[in-house]
Formats: structure tokens, sequence, C-alpha cells
């Protein structure tokens, strides 16, 4: 388990963290707390991209919720990550070049869903 959290935080070594990193450390959530906090997260955006799939076969406002809850849902999914990782690592991670088309594309395929069902 200590591996596993040394790797999602960055230090891949068993070198000893310097003042900043125990500073960042003892400010953060404890680990059990980003379990719970991921695992939440997560159950709450399948939840909603299931609910949304369901709610498609609602007549005349189904694709609107659908999007929405789609929408929703995947937000949830991806931000539970935040948990485990924190949100500037996950962002640097989401935006480096290997991952950087993959990124773009999928941001871009959320907001045009809902301009979809808006428009």
């Amino acid at each position: 388990m200590d591996k596993l959290k040394r790797v999602l935080s960055g230090r891949d070594t068993e070198e000893q963290p310097s003042a900043l990193a125990q500073i960042v450390d003892s400010t953060s959530l404890g680990w059990g707390t980003r379990v719970k906090g991921f695992v939440a997260c997560f159950a709450i955006g399948c939840l909603c991209s299931l609910l949304g799939s369901c709610l498609l076969w609602v007549p005349r406002k189904g694709l609107t919720l659908f999007a929405v809850f789609y929408t929703l849902g995947n937000i949830a999914s991806i931000g539970s990550t935040l948990f485990l990782m924190g949100p500037m690592k996950q962002l640097k991670r989401m935006f480096e070049p290997t991952r950087l088309i993959a990124t773009i594309v999928m941001l871009l395929c959320l907001i045009l869903t809902l301009c979809s069902a808006f428009w």
C-alpha cells in the first residue's frame, strides 16, 4: 500500500521527502479520506451516467436530460481521480504532450454533447 501511495503522490523512490513535501502531506487529505472521496465521486458519476441513459427514453425532454446527466456523470467520474492524485498533478498529466490530443477531444465532446442537446 505504501508503494501505491508513493507512486500516486509522485515519489517513486525511497528518498526522504523535502520540507515542502512534508508540509503538503500534513495539510492534505489522509489516504483513507482520499479513497472514500474517490469511491463516492466515482459512484455518483456512474449513477448519473446510468440515470442519463435511462432518461433518454423520456418523451420530448429525454435527449436534453440524457446530455446533462451523462456529461455530469463523466465529469464526476474524471473528477474522482482528483482525490487520488491531487488537482494539479491530475491537470499536469492530462495536458502532457502524449495525452493532450485525447484530453482536448474528450473535453470538446463533452461540450458538444451539451451544445447539441440545448440547440
